[in-house]
């Protein structure tokens, strides 16, 4: 689904709509949809429009002329759809407040800002309104959890199919050997002698002292491999205690196929089993303990082993269509208009079209009773 900001202004009809002040300030907004009582404007499209083709052009820009002339058919389906899932929430409940809460903290946190107030004005520093943004993300959290609720819940997964998409994809699961590491890193803190005068350089540390330094360097890394020996959690040594720039990602460094690493690291790292560590290693920056968060054989995978992985991939494959033929017919159950010359291309024939009339509050009130999503 796309994503795009609720209407800025609602109205009925298609019209131009004139807010009330001088003529010289007139401000034009195009309707090009109705779905129930919300609008979808012209400047809405647009931005679909546009943000689709930077997408397409980051994702393969040597086809992204032909990819957009294919995708562009469907930015008003999906602005569409995002109305019908969006008031479909409203009947169900459904406000994503509490969940969006939390995706802003988590954002804020991986930023390492220390309160909501910077999360926003960083927002607004890339030239984004706060207020947009947050709404688009709520947006996306209850369209979601309607999809989840409504179509996801209902597809039916069985180790049948798994096993059939296994065999049918086999060739593609064939994989490297690989390792994902995380690290301990422990820099010497070598002492730094104060400068004779104010012009002068510090004097460099003498033999003595690095050689103090790199031991006790080696003796806290020593110390944090037999905390881990005796049961303390790897990331969390290594969030406290590393020097290394992955500390704030308890240590994670990745994924390293065979001919990445110096022979010396890569023969200790590939021994190990998922979960081991090495010994306290000596480099020049100065003491690594390196653990094998997950050690990935090459070949193809068992079943087991990819199976997560299949049931994501069978759930998507199920879901598409699920989801189609529900918002089809969540058009069937709504009034939708769209003004001449833009097209819905997931429009349902048997959809209904409000009736205009010169009454139309009167009208409102009375259809309003007889369909649970609401019309004009």
């Amino acid at each position: 689904m796309k994503k795009t900001r609720i209407p800025l202004l609602l109205a009925v009809g298609y019209a131009l709509l004139l807010p009330s002040i001088s003529p010289a300030d007139t401000v034009v907004e195009e309707i090009i949809a109705r779905v129930n009582n919300e609008i979808i404007t012209r400047t809405e499209y647009v931005r679909s429009r546009d943000q689709l083709k930077q997408e397409v052009q980051q994702q393969d820009a040597a086809n992204a002329d032909r990819i957009f002339a294919e995708k562009q058919r469907d930015v008003l389906r999906d602005l569409i759809d995002q109305q019908l899932l969006l008031q479909k929430a409203k009947d169900l409940g459904i406000t994503g407040d509490t969940e969006l809460i939390k995706r802003l903290d988590e954002m804020r946190k991986q930023m390492n800002l220390e309160t909501m107030e910077e999360l926003e004005k960083a927002a607004e520093a890339q030239g984004a309104s706060y207020e947009d943004f947050k709404q688009n993300l709520r947006n996306q959290i209850i369209t979601q959890r309607v999809i989840g609720q409504e179509v996801g819940s209902h597809l039916a997964m069985n180790k049948e199919d798994e096993k059939k998409f296994y065999e049918q994809h086999r060739a593609e699961m064939e994989q490297p050997e690989e390792v994902r590491l995380s690290e301990i890193l422990i820099v010497p803190k070598k002492p730094a002698k104060p400068a004779a005068s104010p012009d002068a350089k510090p004097e460099p540390p003498s033999e003595a002292e690095t050689e103090a330094a790199l031991a006790a360097a080696q003796a806290t890394a020593q110390d944090l491999l037999e905390q881990f020996h005796k049961g303390a959690k790897f990331s969390d040594l290594a969030k406290k205690y590393s020097d290394g720039p992955s500390a704030k990602d308890g240590g994670d460094l990745s994924y390293f196929k065979r001919g990445t690493l110096s022979k010396e690291l890569e023969d200790k790292v590939f021994a190990l089993k998922a979960g081991e560590v090495t010994d306290v290693i000596r480099t020049k920056q100065g003491y690594v303990i390196l653990q094998a968060a997950e050690h990935q054989m090459a070949g193809i995978p068992t079943l087991k082993e990819v199976e997560p992985r299949i049931q994501d991939a069978l759930y998507m494959q199920k879901l598409q269509p699920a989801l189609r033929a529900y918002l089809t017919t969540l058009r069937e159950e709504a009034y939708i208009d769209c003004k001449p010359g833009y097209i819905d291309s997931g429009a349902s024939a048997k959809q209904t079209k409000p009736v205009e009339t010169t009454a139309k509050e009167a009208n409102a009130k009375k259809l309003k009773k007889k369909k649970k999503l609401g019309v004009f």
